[in-house]
């Protein structure tokens, strides 16, 4: 027996040196079918309290009740999601360090020179979820809906400011865009994620903010904040009393986003496709689709292959997105 697992250690190391793979590389894409055998570390491009954290946490239970298998999730927030994004892209392409990205990763390279290819530094697993963007103010804000939220910014230009969880994250270009469609000045105050967002928001350091529902939802329903609209076709399942922007007056406010799971390039195909098979069988449960729901997102199930062009796409819609708007870095 013991000669028999030297000889495949030769043979795989002679195979390796051919093509130019590690012996340990070869023996990772053979042993696959195990997988995995130990804890998998998730890394979130942004601070706790966010709708990122949120979804990773969420899905990442079912995981590791799925394969007994904890899923670490490592919250690496700064740098715009650089940070945390670099540490993926360093990592071992053996399927235990994955990344937790959002809308930020493909807005990125219109707007600075990361250290790292958006498209062939990783590669890309699975899509989680679809979501439309809320504008919420704090409750001591005189306004009531869009219109008259409006007409506050006319009167103060520059007065009132918004807040954001960072320079050229998809809710900064959300309320730039906003802006230029309601022709109103407002000074742009970036944070470090959108749990500290948040939290200037309820204590007034900031009057507006607007990101996905998962976060703001239960701020909503307390009072501690109030929601003005949703943007997309459709009012929420979770907040039905708010209206869209264009039931607002506001027409042409695209600003839907998404999350999904990379991971480090040259990862194995064995790999990927099995915890592409198992996100989408967990987004497909009853159970998860509908808390998933009740907090403003939308299960958004797809293949490796399909999240590959969905980055491919983004890139070009935000490139073209930021040049119209002269979005820079502060």
């Amino acid at each position: 027996m013991l000669r028999k697992y030297v000889f495949l250690f030769i043979f795989l190391s002679s195979a390796a040196a051919l093509f130019g793979v590690s012996p340990r590389t070869a023996l990772a894409q053979v042993n696959v079918s195990n997988y995995p055998t130990k804890p998998i570390r998730m890394i979130v491009t942004f601070p706790p309290g966010g709708s990122t954290t949120i979804v990773a946490r969420l899905i990442g239970q079912k995981l590791t009740d799925s394969w007994g298998q904890q899923v670490v999730v490592d919250n690496r927030g700064g740098g715009n999601t650089i940070i945390g994004t670099e540490a993926m892209v360093k990592a071992a392409p053996d399927g235990y360090t994955l990344l937790h990205v959002s809308s930020t990763h493909t807005i990125n390279p219109s707007l600075l020179k990361t250290p790292y290819d958006a498209i062939k530094d990783f590669s890309t697993v699975a899509t989680l979820v679809g979501t439309e963007t809320l504008l919420v103010v704090n409750p001591q804000v005189p306004a009531n809906n869009l219109q008259e939220l409006i007409m506050l910014a006319r009167s103060k230009p520059g007065q009132l400011n918004f807040a954001s969880s960072g320079s050229g994250t998809s809710n900064h270009l959300a309320l730039e865009l906003f802006s230029i469609l309601a022709s109103i000045k407002m000074q742009h105050i970036p944070h470090k994620g959108a749990g500290p967002a948040v939290t200037d928001l309820i204590g007034g350091q900031v009057q507006v903010f607007a990101n996905n529902a998962l976060p703001l939802t239960p701020f909503v329903k307390s009072g501690r904040i109030r929601a003005l609209a949703i943007s997309g076709d459709n009012r929420l399942i979770s907040l039905p009393e708010v209206p869209t922007f264009t039931e607002g007056g506001v027409l042409g406010f695209i600003a839907n986003s998404w999350q999904g799971v990379l991971a480090p390039a040259k990862t194995p195909r064995a790999i990927i496709d099995k915890l592409s098979a198992e996100y989408a069988r967990i987004l497909r449960t009853p159970e998860v689709r509908d808390t998933l729901q009740k907090m403003g997102a939308d299960p958004m199930v797809g293949s490796p292959d399909q999240f590959a062009a969905l980055i491919k796409t983004e890139l070009v819609r935000y490139a073209k997105l930021i040049k119209e708007a002269k979005i820079r870095l502060e």
